[in-house]
């Protein structure tokens, strides 16, 4: 059973393995209240999930160890466990989804385990994993739905309360369930007070499902570049804990997660990945309660692909008001694009591209200005158009 007294076991065992970043206060994230952030993505591995691994095999027993461990993880897990079964000389099999970033495959990699990628999600490689561990009697570490993988997680909670122990919210990723299993136990065993708000990905909200429905359940498919988070169904596990200590789940879309990197890059100067930032999503776009209240969102991961993180910005900027794209519609005729330029121009709107479109085959002389800009907000966004619309040219 998870016990509070097991998870600080985990803090002592995990005293000199893993890292104990502090806490950031994030002050332009929010005005009504005061946001912090625990940055696990400065993890050694880049991830919290180092924590559970790191606990869950330095309880295996000898015979366990000697037989070697197999894994299954969207890439975080992995590296986790890698690196802890390296430092207890072990043997690690890792299997990954072939759609897992191939930063998170070379790190894998380069923390000594073999890796085996599996066609399909996160469930294709457990599916695997499970039957090497049947065929080949490796032990099988879970990535979330594991006792002692949760307390480990349960670590970070601990080292919150303790720096902060006023703290009125901890808000939490959630793809299995481990960590806010983990956290929210922990949590609530220290200051039964506090709030525990999970945050699913809107493309992959198994969690937020079964605890609405009152039953565990799997989806038929996930859709989100949160790969860290995109698992089909919680564990049973932490769907029981989750029912029982966490506060509220709630979900985030594409554009918020990537706004929420955006933000932190910007203003905070760390690199998230998706599944890591879907906590602050919650925050900037009012999804948890936050007016008056300390707040702690939990920022899990950073091992983003740096081959998505400019797709991901760019998303982020349209999200934010930071970029726009206007279509106008035009009579085909000299000094047209010349005027739409110094409307924008002296609106302080700085134009990136601009693509030219015919009309319809019946409108002989009509064409269309498809027109990428940076801006500054959606407020600037509304000025500039209504410039536009002052002086007679039309928005599609």
């Amino acid at each position: 059973m998870l016990t509070i007294d097991k998870i600080y076991d985990a803090v002592r065992v995990l005293e000199d393995v893993v890292r104990h970043p502090q806490l950031i206060e994030a002050p332009r994230l929010s005005s009504e209240g005061k946001i912090f952030l625990k940055p696990e993505n400065l993890q050694l591995t880049g991830s919290f999930k180092v924590r559970g691994s790191a606990y869950k095999i330095s309880k295996l027993t000898d015979e366990e160890k000697s037989h070697g461990v197999i894994a299954c993880s969207a890439g975080n897990h992995a590296q986790g466990v890698a690196l802890a079964a390296t430092k207890h000389g072990i043997k690690s099999v890792i299997c990954l989804p072939a759609s897992a970033p191939i930063s998170k495959v070379e790190a894998t990699k380069r923390y000594g385990a073999e890796v085996c990628l599996v066609d399909g999600v996160y469930d294709d490689a457990y599916a695997e994993a499970i039957r090497q561990r049947d065929e080949k009697g490796y032990t099988f570490i879970h990535p979330f739905d594991d006792e002692d993988v949760i307390a480990g997680q349960g670590t970070i909670a601990v080292e919150i309360l303790k720096e902060m122990p006023d703290a009125d919210a901890i808000v939490v990723p959630i793809g299995g369930g481990g960590l806010v299993s983990g956290v929210a136990f922990a949590a609530k065993a220290i200051n039964p007070k506090i709030k525990v708000y999970g945050v699913q990905a809107a493309g992959a909200p198994s969690m937020y499902n079964s605890i609405k429905d009152g039953k565990a359940e799997t989806l038929p498919s996930v859709s989100t570049f949160a790969d860290g988070i995109a698992v089909k169904a919680p564990g049973e596990n932490t769907f029981k804990y989750c029912r029982e200590f966490v506060d509220e789940i709630v979900t985030v879309t594409e554009d918020e997660i990537a706004a929420a990197i955006l933000h932190l890059i910007e203003n905070q100067k760390l690199t998230a990945e998706g599944a890591g930032a879907v906590s602050v999503a919650a925050a900037m776009f009012g999804k948890v309660p936050v007016a008056g209240k300390k707040t702690v969102c939990i920022v899990s991961g950073g091992n983003i692909d740096v081959t998505i993180l400019s797709r991901v910005i760019d998303r982020g900027l349209h999200k934010s008001g930071r970029k726009c794209t206007l279509l106008i519609e035009l009579i085909d005729k000299p000094g047209q694009l010349e005027a739409v330029s110094r409307i924008i121009a002296k609106s302080g709107g700085n134009i990136v591209s601009v693509h030219y479109e015919q009309g319809e085959a019946d409108a002989v002389n009509g064409c269309f200005l498809r027109i990428s800009m940076e801006t500054k907000s959606f407020e600037h966004i509304n000025e500039i158009r209504s410039a536009l619309v002052g002086e007679g040219f039309k928005l599609i």
